[in-house]
């Protein structure tokens, strides 16, 4: 989950992602309380009947932290991945490449190294980065066991070069990311970057909470003008909440 410097202070948008408020937040003050210790999560993956483990560090803010949208999107690599991939991904005979775009824990691009045999790289501010590649090394015999490899670079939103610096790199299959829509003044800059990586015939699949009717909406209008946005999977209502997380995929219009 990238986000801009305000990510050092996670009260502030704290309570809104975890509420469902259509209105703007208003600005509150760090409870002393909420710095919590490290976290450790196990998640299985049932597939391939394989376990990794993903640190938390929520006093670190919200790049640190688990979100709804990002199990949705394991559990469906995990137990319906032919949902999300196309079907000359499907029969691709090389391992499939992968870019995460606002990697946080890293816990989806992880997973899917090791549910798809996959080489995925993880990318989030530099802040974030050193984190990510705890939770890389942390499962990375889960991962290379099943064909995967998983790598971590920087990546800030809008930046040419860095982007510059990931392209060089690999030559993507598939971009994924969750959890992404949150700030307003970084829908721009998120969708510069998967413009730079979505194209042709590698999608953008994006697990998505909707939170913020005006901001979604602004997300959706912009990326509208230059992608097909497809809905391809809508999770239940979660608890306390009007909607579930939805699954989209946005490919590029010719």
């Amino acid at each position: 989950m990238a986000s801009s410097d305000s990510d050092e202070n996670p009260d502030f948008l704290l309570s809104t992602l975890h509420s469902d408020s259509e209105e703007e937040p208003q600005e509150q003050k760090q409870n002393p309380n909420s710095a919590l210790k490290e976290l450790d999560h196990t998640h299985l993956l049932h597939s391939i009947n394989a376990t990794i483990t993903i640190r938390e560090v929520r006093s670190r803010g919200l790049s640190f932290q688990l979100w709804p949208a990002a199990s949705s999107l394991v559990s469906l690599l995990d137990l319906n991945p032919s949902l999300l991939l196309s079907p000359s991904l499907q029969s691709k005979q090389t391992p499939l490449r992968i870019l995460e775009l606002g990697s946080g824990t890293g816990l989806v691009g992880i997973a899917a190294a090791a549910l798809l045999g996959a080489r995925v790289t993880l990318t989030d501010l530099p802040n974030v980065v050193p984190n990510l590649q705890f939770n890389a090394e942390l499962n990375s015999l889960v991962v290379s066991s099943c064909g995967g490899f998983v790598s971590v670079q920087q990546l800030r939103w809008g930046d040419e070069q860095d982007a510059a610096d990931v392209t060089s790199t690999e030559k993507f299959d598939l971009v994924v990311g969750s959890d992404v829509v949150y700030y307003e003044e970084l829908i721009e800059p998120l969708l510069k970057t998967v413009e730079v990586f979505a194209k042709g015939e590698t999608a953008f699949v994006m697990a998505h909470l909707r939170r913020w009717k005006k901001r979604d909406a602004t997300f959706f209008r912009k990326a509208r003008k230059n992608f097909i946005v497809e809905v391809l999977h809508k999770d239940p209502p979660l608890p306390e909440w009007r909607s579930g997380v939805a699954v989209y995929r946005l490919t590029a219009k010719k």
